[in-house]
């Protein structure tokens, strides 16, 4: 018996105090990834935003964490307006947004419970940065068996030669690897 399988599109990171930084606007990232999201939708696969959010007064950090280098970018308060997804990306309503606490998509959120619920068995995976959230997701999701593909053209890093190692080196021993277009082109 052949399994089902059901793909979901992670639009990850796509918030306006990330992925509008200066670093990733310039590198047609955002537009690409309006070209995924906008693929997903006519495929009939279902589109989950995550975004990195905290509670007022970041209780969630300690003191050590790698994390709080993150955090001390920017405001990454729940309500603020730099954890609003990125206008240009189009999200519509009804398009769960998942609120993660740490690096990874899953870390902290519920994405696993909403994976679970759409009958997900396949995860299209989309954001910045590479070396961040995209990185801790492939892993994470790997280890949960996952069927993982990576659009490397909707990803994007602030080190390109590091996006190019993740991409090109890393990311092919455990998904699969598309651009866009080439994604899109399939069946």
């Amino acid at each position: 018996m052949t399994a089902h399988r059901r793909p979901v599109l992670l639009a990850m990171d796509f918030q306006n105090g990330i992925a509008g930084d200066e670093a990733f606007t310039t590198t047609g990232v955002l537009e690409r990834a309006r070209d995924a999201v906008a693929a997903a939708r006519q495929k009939d696969i279902p589109v989950i935003w995550v975004r990195v959010a905290l509670r007022e007064g970041q209780p969630e950090l300690a003191e050590t964490a790698s994390f709080a280098q993150i955090a001390a970018h920017g405001d990454l308060d729940e309500a603020h307006a730099s954890t609003s997804i990125h206008d240009i990306l189009g999200r519509l309503g009804g398009e769960p947004i998942v609120t993660k606490r740490r690096i990874s998509a899953f870390t902290g959120s519920d994405l696993e419970v909403l994976l679970r619920g759409y009958g997900a068995d396949t995860l299209i995976l989309a954001g910045v940065a590479t070396s961040g959230v995209v990185l801790s997701t492939v892993r994470e999701a790997a280890d949960l068996d996952f069927r993982l593909t990576v659009l490397s053209d909707a990803c994007a890093d602030r080190d390109e030669e590091v996006h190019r190692v993740l991409t090109q080196k890393v990311f092919p021993k455990q998904a699969t690897v598309l651009t866009v277009a080439d994604w899109t082109a399939q069946a």
